[in-house]
């Protein structure tokens, strides 16, 4: 697992990369390659995840809804600080799952990055980074007034990334409903 210190726009920006199992990386664009050996070009979606309910419904959206043959899916969660082991394992746990079921599902390659850092602006520098086709991320599940004086990263992200559309899935209707997958 490498980890580097980038300097951007004079502030310190900490990430690592992580390392996805064989069915999820690239040794798997053989089974996306054509006849002539040449692999067909697909897009990169840019999809922000954390371990929460609405996050794995926006992953869920976009592999059925948005994602096709050839494309590669980025995911991205930012955490507190890259240095914490405990948290980088399970950041790291979820982003093995979400990868091989990508793949089992789309059949699409998947990367994955774990950032230091405040989560809006983290995804907004990555989609500055990736130049995906679109960001999707999911939403909090706040009513209009809790947004308003709290805030949210789903409108952070729609305000600031220039560099692509921004799907925002809303969260579960209910509690109990299940995966869309």
């Amino acid at each position: 697992m490498a980890l580097e210190t980038v300097k951007e726009d004079e502030q310190v920006y900490s990430w690592r990369e992580v390392t996805l199992s064989p069915h999820s990386a690239s040794e798997s664009s053989s089974s996306l390659e054509r006849e002539t050996g040449e692999r067909r070009r697909g897009r990169d979606i840019l999809i922000a995840i954390d371990h929460g309910p609405n996050s794995k419904r926006a992953f869920d959206w976009a592999l059925i809804h948005f994602c096709r043959l050839a494309d590669t899916i980025h995911l991205i969660h930012a955490v507190s600080s890259v240095q914490n082991q405990i948290v980088y394992e399970a950041s790291q746990g979820l982003m093995q799952q979400l990868a091989l079921e990508a793949f089992e599902v789309a059949m699409v390659r998947t990367t994955a990055r774990i950032v230091e850092g405040d989560p809006g602006k983290v995804i907004c520098k990555e989609a500055e980074r990736i130049k995906p086709v679109a960001v999707v991320l999911g939403s909090r599940g706040q009513s209009l007034i809790q947004s308003v004086l709290q805030g949210s990263v789903s409108e952070y992200c729609y305000h600031h990334i220039k560099s692509a559309p921004v799907i925002i899935v809303p969260g579960k209707a209910e509690a109990g409903e299940e995966s869309l997958i």
